[in-house]
This record gives C-alpha cells, sequence and structure tokens, in this order.
C-alpha cells in the first residue's frame, strides 16, 4: 500500500477511535439492550414525554454504532480490495479503492466533527440575532452582509431559515435582523458564532474611497423544544405592541402587529414583527424562553459563558472574528487562528472551518495561547 494511503488509513483510524470514544463503545451494546428492554414494556406511553426521551436517546445510539460500523466495514473493504488488486496487479481495482478511502476520510471527518456536538441542546434549532454596531452607515450594511452570509451558510446545510423580526438601517442595509434557523445540529454548529464581527474595507459610501472599520454583533441561542421547561412569571414580562419598521413599501404594517417582549428582571429583549400579531407573540414568547434556558446553560458551563461575556459592546477589543478586504484579503478566527484568504467564500457561507476549529478547541479544552504554548 502506498505511503499516501496508509496515511489516508491511519486518519480515518483517528476518527474511528474518537467516534468509539464518544459513544462510550465498550458499553454500547449494554446500553442499547437495556433502551430494547424498556421500548418494549407495554407502559412506556403512559408517559409520553418521558417515551419520547427514550425513544430518542435510544435513536441516537443506533445512529452512533451504524455511523461507526458502516466507517469500520468500508475500511476493511477498500483496504481488502486494494491487497487483491496488488495480488493481481489489477490497477484499476487498485485506484478505485483508493479513490473510495478518500471519500471515506472526507466522510469519517464529518462524522468525527458531529460526535463533538453533544451539548445538551446541540442537536436543537437555534435563534441567530445580528445587530449593527459602531459605524453608522458601514456598520449597517456589514450587519446585512453577515445576514446573507449566515442565511447562505443554512441553505448549504439543507437548513430551513425563517426571518423572526428586521429593522431596517437608516440609508442601507440592517440595524438588526432576527432568524430561526430549523435543523439537526443547528444549534451545536452555529453557537461558536456568538461574538462581534469585524470588517476593515474600503467604504462604497466614502466618496473619498477611505478604508473604514466596521462592527457587528452575532448572537445565538437555542430553540427551547417540548422536553424543555422554562416557567416565566407573568408579572416579570411586559409586551408592548407596535408598528413594524421594515424597508418601505406594500409589505409596511399598518396596524400595531409587530410585538416586543420585555423580561424585566433580566433586561431582555425580543421582538417579532413578520406575522400577524398573535404569530408574533407566540414567537417571541418562545424566543424568550430560548434565551431564559440560553442563561441557564451559560450558568452551568464556564466556558460558554466566558465566550457569550466576549460579546461585550459591538467595538474595538471585543471581536472575535476579522473580515479583511483591504489592503488584502483575510478572515481571520481570533480565538483559533484558522484562516482564510477566501473571503468571497466565507462571505458566501462557507463558514465549516471557524466553526469546527472552535469546536474542537472547546472539546479539548486548549485555546489558540494553550496550543501555542505547547509548540
Amino acid at each position: 500500500m502506498r505511503a499516501e494511503i496508509q496515511n489516508v488509513v491511519t486518519d480515518i483510524q483517528k476518527s474511528l477511535r474518537l467516534l468509539a470514544q464518544r459513544m462510550d463503545q465498550e458499553t454500547a451494546q449494554h446500553r442499547l439492550e437495556e433502551f430494547n428492554a424498556r421500548v418494549e414494556d407495554p407502559n412506556l406511553w403512559d408517559n409520553p414525554e418521558n417515551a419520547q426521551k427514550l425513544m430518542r436517546e435510544r435513536q441516537t445510539l443506533v445512529d452512533a454504532l451504524d455511523i461507526y460500523k458502516g466507517i469500520e466495514t468500508d475500511l476493511a473493504d477498500n483496504i481488502e480490495l486494494i491487497e487483491l488488486g496488488e495480488m493481481e496487479d489489477d490497477q484499476d481495482v487498485i485506484k478505485d479503492a483508493e479513490a473510495a478511502l478518500k471519500a471515506l476520510r472526507e466522510r469519517a471527518a464529518e462524522k468525527e466533527l458531529e460526535a463533538l456536538l453533544d451539548g445538551e441542546a446541540d442537536g436543537n434549532d437555534t435563534f441567530l440575532e445580528i445587530n449593527a454596531g459602531a459605524g453608522g452607515t458601514e456598520s449597517c450594511d456589514w450587519a446585512s452582509m453577515l445576514a446573507r452570509m449566515y442565511v447562505r451558510w443554512a441553505e448549504k446545510k439543507g437548513y430551513k431559515v425563517e426571518l423572526q423580526s428586521e429593522s431596517a438601517g437608516d440609508e442601507a442595509g440592517i440595524k438588526s435582523a432576527a432568524y430561526k434557523i430549523s435543523g439537526h445540529n443547528a444549534y451545536g454548529w452555529l453557537k461558536s458564532e456568538s461574538g462581534v464581527h469585524r470588517l476593515v474595507r474600503i467604504s462604497p459610501y466614502d466618496a473619498a474611497a477611505k478604508r473604514h472599520t466596521s462592527f457587528s454583533s452575532v448572537w445565538v441561542y437555542p430553540v427551547v423544544d417540548d422536553n424543555i421547561e422554562i416557567e416565566v412569571n407573568p408579572s416579570d414580562i411586559r409586551i408592548d405592541t407596535y408598528r413594524s419598521s421594515g424597508a418601505g413599501g406594500q409589505h409596511v404594517n399598518t396596524t400595531d402587529s409587530a410585538v416586543r417582549i420585555t423580561h424585566i428582571p433580566t433586561g431582555i429583549v425580543v421582538t417579532s414583527s413578520e406575522k400577524s400579531q398573535h404569530q408574533n407573540r407566540d414567537i417571541a414568547m418562545k424566543a424568550l424562553k430560548s434565551r431564559l434556558y440560553q442563561q441557564e446553560l451559560d450558568r452551568r458551563n464556564a466556558e460558554i459563558n466566558a465566550a457569550h461575556e466576549a460579546k461585550g459592546d459591538a467595538g474595538w477589543g471585543n471581536q472575535i472574528r476579522s473580515y479583511v478586504l483591504q489592503p488584502y484579503q483575510m478572515v481571520k478566527d481570533l480565538r483559533t487562528g484558522h484562516e482564510t484568504s477566501d473571503t468571497k467564500g466565507v462571505l458566501d457561507g462557507a463558514l465549516d472551518g471557524f466553526m469546527a476549529a472552535t469546536l474542537a478547541m472547546k472539546v479539548s479544552g486548549k485555546s489558540r495561547a494553550d496550543a501555542q504554548s505547547e509548540d
């Protein structure tokens, strides 16, 4: 076997070891047998909530086992094909098997990353909020560019994107926007995007064509599903209705259908302005519960809490990522050091590399500074 293909095999084996570790392979089969025994209990559905939770946990384990066994089997089969091809000097068989192994390495690496998404709410849908920071029209335009970037990323993932509310900028772009993004592990992938994003470019709004720096903040929190109970005291909230302040034209609301809910104890404010007043109230309440749940996650997880606190004001010193379009092309994450010169690709939604680097850093517990100190 050629050295290059041996390296491919080694990479796949590393991914398999991590997958085995994440699902605790030594006890996985025993746990599945226990799940199967409980599923056969005729009284299981006397408590629908517990039954649904059990079925989800069982399916998660089944999926993890199937993924592991599938990669393991494909690896063994293709290694065998290469050995047979070498014995019979059949270069076509060898070539096909090597190509299959390279594709398998990519699939194994993808599943390895997905296996890291085992946080309490990682599998949930997510809310994504974008707010323009310091910089006026420049920042509003930057906020709209970020909104487009995340919508493109979500669409490439096959996720469903729903605009919850939007406030147009005075001259261009948006002051703020909120989306609900639905799909498996949507929150798990996007949670690393919370923070301030910095843009450096030649301003299209500056007649002198000077370079400008703009900031916008991104806030990500999980959609609370029916299995997570968050109680909100009615006396703790204030509900206001108002007219939507959209971009204008025939779709501007002519009635006070937009809804703003303020949670007085925490100061959290959520809005929805894209539906009827009844729908907007329901959407805003769900968003509020999700924000409160995120606070609870933050209290339990010091690392996540530190990341959200780093969000701070949308200005100097608080950014997590820089997007430089002038005088050179570079997008760089300040937490992990991950970077690329493909700025167009990133702004078109090519974010997986950044998300994967941050996810891997959080799982390993090593910051960029920690990693450098070991070099």
